[in-house]
């Protein structure tokens, strides 16, 4: 379960910051940056940044998202803004309006290009 969770009905405007998980139910305006997860889920709704090793969205989200290894967007969700990770799954009846950045970490150190 994560340590921190927005409920249902719940608004809340400002910063949150976790050294663990967030889950959000309700509604948020301004960033969150979360050490571990970012869940955002069916009818919830962030205005803001958010910051963390995965992030999973199943409602809105309007800012960018940044992720240490992975993004998820459900059927469901909706992004608007960029995003910043190595790895991301947009599903089939997601939104998503904004620039993707496939921030790869290489192997080695030489100056060869990823093959695709």
């Amino acid at each position: 379960m994560a340590e921190t969770v927005i409920g249902k009905g719940i608004q809340v405007e400002g910063a949150i910051e976790s050294q663990g998980e967030v889950w959000v139910l309700g509604k948020v305006e301004g960033p969150i940056d979360a050490a571990l997860r970012i869940e955002i889920g069916r009818g919830a709704s962030v205005r803001g940044a958010l910051s963390a090793k995965e992030i999973a969205v199943a409602g809105l989200v309007q800012g960018p998202l940044v992720a240490k290894e992975r993004i998820e967007i459900d059927g469901g969700g909706a992004v608007l803004g960029d995003l910043t990770a190595p790895r991301m799954t947009i599903a089939d009846g997601a939104r998503f309006e904004g620039t993707v950045y496939m921030d790869r970490k290489r192997g080695d150190e030489g100056d060869e290009e990823e093959s695709l």
